[in-house]
């Protein structure tokens, strides 16, 4: 029994563990918002973690995207075609679509950053048709206005996307002025590259002397027939026929069967009129639509039904316009000037060089001042050709 009583008798560190657990449950008895706390607040602390390293991964994948969207819009470019949403979200985006705004963003700070560009938006072919609509689309928004009947509005945007520069006009026009020293080296390359029948670029490739290579980096020959076209849909009242562009075409020795030369760097280097103007579509330079008999045979006033009768007339049923391509990347107001200073540049170049000879300063000035008269004069004339207000690039 003595034995029994020993051992059931505590000792003190026993009789310590006890009491502090005793102690323990009192506190958590006491004050169990305490602990509520300090529970909340190691829960949190995981949270934040958890957080943080998302957050991080978020980064990491949001980068990784932008960069794939730079490659992708680079890509499609080279070949001059529009880049759209879909093609976007299939090889960029995956299943995370939802973060297409962030790599959009993160992608155009890389593109204005490093390359001088950025990704636009094409308008969408309801919003181009309201920039050329007839004149009186003032007077038939004024009858809904009092009808109370509201028009559905267009989309502005296409979901298709472009690369455009972001480069100052001033830094271009410095680029493009003639160094002697960059015409010298220009024309020692040619000079050793006449024997190479590999040439990139074609023999006979024009030097021009400047930091932009416009023989190498451009088709210089191409680009300006579609300048030419543009022009004269412009002064058309953006909108002409078919047959009426060919024949005007025809006047500048590009007939129905004419080709077009491309440098080596293209890959063709030859294409037909006609192949051209379809190429001209599928980059969105242009536009060519049908024209319905029943809309030609309804005899309304305007631009587009003169345009509908004169073809149907001539057997043909289409007509030309700008396309997206053209309004966001040239713009109205580009291609008048264009226009207007091919007008009038012999008489300024004339007043420049009589200045530089230092004779009749007093007349060459008077000169100029009366070329930029006209200039502003022909831009008025162009501007009222379109038939309304030149737009600027969108």
């Amino acid at each position: 029994m003595a034995r029994a009583t020993r051992s059931q008798k505590p000792t003190k560190a026993s009789q310590g563990q006890s009491s502090q657990t005793q102690r323990t449950q009192k506190r958590r008895v006491e004050d169990p918002e305490e602990e509520e706390e300090e529970e909340e607040e190691e829960e949190e602390e995981g949270r934040n973690m958890d957080v943080d390293d998302d957050e991080a991964n978020g980064d990491d994948d949001i980068e990784r995207a932008a960069n794939a969207l730079v490659r992708l819009a680079m890509f499609v470019e080279h070949k001059r075609v529009p880049l759209r949403r879909d093609e976007i979200s299939k090889k960029v985006l995956g299943s995370n679509t939802r973060s297409f705004a962030r790599v959009f963003a993160a992608a155009q700070a890389i593109l204005r950053s490093t390359l001088g560009m950025e990704l636009v938006e094409l308008r969408s072919r309801a919003e181009l048709d309201k920039d050329t609509a007839a004149p009186n689309e003032g007077d038939l928004e004024e009858a809904r206005k009092a009808t109370g009947v509201k028009k559905k509005a267009a989309a502005a945007g296409s979901k298709t996307y472009i690369l455009r520069s972001t480069l100052h006009d001033a830094l271009i026009a410095q680029a493009a002025i003639m160094h002697e020293d960059i015409l010298e080296a220009e024309a020692a390359d040619a000079a050793s590259d006449d024997d190479d029948d590999d040439d990139e670029f074609g023999a006979g490739a024009p030097s021009y002397g400047s930091i932009l290579s416009w023989s190498s980096a451009d088709q210089v020959g191409p680009i300006g027939i579609l300048y030419v076209i543009l022009a004269l849909i412009l002064v058309s009242g953006r909108v002409i026929g078919d047959q009426d562009l060919r024949t005007m075409l025809k006047r500048l020795q590009l007939p129905a069967g004419g080709s077009v030369a491309f440098t080596a760097a293209a890959t063709h280097r030859v294409l037909t009129l006609d192949a051209y103007l379809t190429t001209l579509i599928r980059q969105g330079f242009l536009d060519r639509q049908q024209i319905g008999a029943a809309e030609g045979k309804k005899g309304g006033r305007g631009k587009r039904a003169r345009v509908a009768q004169a073809d149907e007339e001539a057997g043909q049923t289409y007509e030309w316009r700008w396309g997206a391509r053209a309004q966001s990347e040239v713009g109205e107001q580009a291609i008048a000037a264009f226009v207007a200073e091919f007008m009038v540049g012999d008489e300024r170049q004339e007043d420049a060089e009589e200045e530089e000879g230092g004779a009749g300063a007093a007349r060459a000035n008077k000169r100029r001042a009366d070329a930029e008269s006209k200039l502003a004069r022909m831009m008025k004339g162009i501007e009222r050709a379109a038939g309304g207000q030149l737009s600027e690039i969108k």
